[in-house]
């Protein structure tokens, strides 16, 4: 079977016009990349047409080992034996202004991107449930709006977020989630997933409180704790809860990843995934989809267009779509992150 060229490792952004029919080089060899230029004659080679059904942005596939043609879907990471770098002490890197942050408060870099460590923010209270929602509309979010939660002493109120899904993490303790009349056993660096109306209440077991991460999609700013648990479960997707199995990791040339929600759970407003980051700094590239990004371990550097800030464990980073970005793991041991992205289902796709 022949081997396409690769002109690119990373995908070509293109802005589609609806109705409009765009043929894809699939053999590399094309002047026109991402475009074909009937460069395959006398090849095996076969162009790809696509289609418009809307005016959006896409990423046609750059490296041609594509398994979506004619899109991005990653392939492209395990074409290299490293993910691709830069150096943070290069001439321009150095000259890039370090910003100091401030407890208790975001942190904003480029283009509305923004740091922020939401254990340390004053937090509204309904019972035992203790909240601080720090992504919103009103901090820049289109897509998804997320809580800092801590349950302790026995059971929360019962709690909806209306026709939203509710993606969320368990970053400490152990204990009990119900969902609409359902019971989950849930335990420190659990992912679960809540579906549109239904409701959802937590029972903390054991010394240590329950501090979580809910992601909101699509966005509902406040949560509701006025109603009664529903008999209300979508059966039609019963596994809820995902646990962190490195065997189901997925590679990224020198990084893994794992998706933890997605469709397969019936979740089809946004995708949760957890990964690992050497010590490194990664190449600034930027996403089509929305992204929050919470340090589970280590330590490390935000870089945006034109700043820079210090983060670590319990930080959370908010990234809108298309803002040029670098995390960098200063840590010998590595960073684990946990990442939430909207609209979107592939974490490996960058540009």
């Amino acid at each position: 079977m022949a081997i396409p060229e690769i002109p690119k490792y990373k995908p070509y952004f293109f802005e589609v016009k609806k109705g409009k029919s765009y043929l894809w080089c699939s053999c590399g060899r094309s002047k026109k990349q991402p475009l074909c230029d009937g460069s395959h004659r006398d090849t095996e080679f076969m162009p790809v047409r696509y289609v418009a059904k809307s005016d959006e942005d896409v990423l046609f596939c750059g490296c041609k080992h594509t398994g979506s043609a004619p899109f991005c879907d990653g392939a492209h990471n395990n074409l290299l034996d490293e993910y691709p770098s830069d150096d943070p002490n290069s001439p321009e890197n150095i000259a890039i202004n370090n910003i100091v942050r401030e407890v208790g408060k975001p942190t904003t870099l480029d283009g509305g991107c923004f740091v922020v460590n939401p254990s340390t923010m004053v937090a509204g209270e309904a019972g035992n449930f203790r909240h601080v929602e720090f992504l919103s509309q009103g901090t820049g979010a289109k897509y998804q709006s997320q809580n800092y939660a801590v349950v302790k002493d026995g059971s929360s109120p019962v709690i909806s977020y209306g026709g939203s899904y509710v993606v969320g993490f368990i970053l400490e303790g152990d204990g009990e989630l119900h969902i609409s009349g359902r019971k989950f056993n849930v335990q420190r660096r659990t992912g679960f997933v809540v579906h549109p109306n239904e409701t959802f209440q937590f029972l903390q077991k054991g010394d240590v409180p329950l501090e979580m991460y809910l992601n909101v999609c699509p966005i509902e700013s406040r949560p509701d704790f006025s109603s009664d648990m529903r008999d209300n479960f979508d059966s039609e997707f019963p596994q809820r809860i995902a646990v962190i199995d490195r065997e189901n990791a997925e590679s990224m040339a020198d990084r893994f990843f794992q998706v933890l929600i997605d469709k397969r759970m019936g979740c089809r407003a946004a995708t949760q995934f957890i990964g690992d980051i050497p010590e490194s700094k990664a190449e600034p590239h930027r996403h089509l989809y929305e992204e929050s990004i919470i340090i589970i371990q280590g330590r490390g550097t935000m870089w945006t267009d034109t700043v820079k800030t210090d983060v670590g464990a319990g930080d959370v980073i908010f990234l809108p779509q298309k803002q040029l970005h670098s995390l960098q793991s200063t840590d010998p041991d590595g960073m684990l992150v946990l990442g939430v992205i909207y609209p979107g289902d592939n974490p490996s796709i960058n540009y």
